[in-house]
């Protein structure tokens, strides 16, 4: 949907420029299906979870929020997912990454923003991005750092 407008005109799709696209786009985000006809619905999660990545992130894509982006998947497409995110901050995309899992959000993130029962608890940078601290900032209001 995000390139629809990109591949026809007046209303009229170009099904070979949708089909040099999908290849593309299977190619160079290594989703692996039976065949470029394949269904979303039909690949496993990990190429699911790809998929999506890739429907979204165009040459001048400017914004990319993700929630949760590599949750139930494995680790290899976990890492290969993680290179698809960093090359979008890289190509100077704003990546706005939710996520549970500290190494995640460790290993993707230029600055974190800690958040504790619906409210901002700070912010981290550089060599403050560390596992406890996003633990202090985490519990900081829920009780369980009274006297903190």
């Amino acid at each position: 949907m995000p390139f629809m407008g990109r591949l026809g005109r007046f209303g009229v799709r170009n099904m070979a420029a949708e089909r040099d696209l999908v290849a593309e786009r299977l190619s160079s985000f290594q989703v692996k299906t039976a065949s470029t006809k394949s269904l979303p619905g039909e690949l496993s999660g990990g190429n699911q979870q790809k998929l999506l990545i890739a429907r979204w992130m165009a040459a001048k894509t400017r914004v990319l929020l993700l929630d949760e982006p590599t949750r139930g998947i494995d680790v290899g497409t976990k890492a290969e997912v993680y290179k698809l995110v960093r090359k979008a901050a890289d190509g100077g995309a704003a990546v706005l990454l939710i996520s549970s899992e500290m190494p995640e959000l460790l290993a993707l993130s230029d600055r974190l923003v800690v958040m504790c029962v619906g409210r901002l608890t700070g912010e981290l940078k550089g060599d403050e991005m560390t596992q406890a601290n996003i633990l202090r900032l985490a519990t900081v209001g829920d009780g369980a750092s009274a006297g903190v």
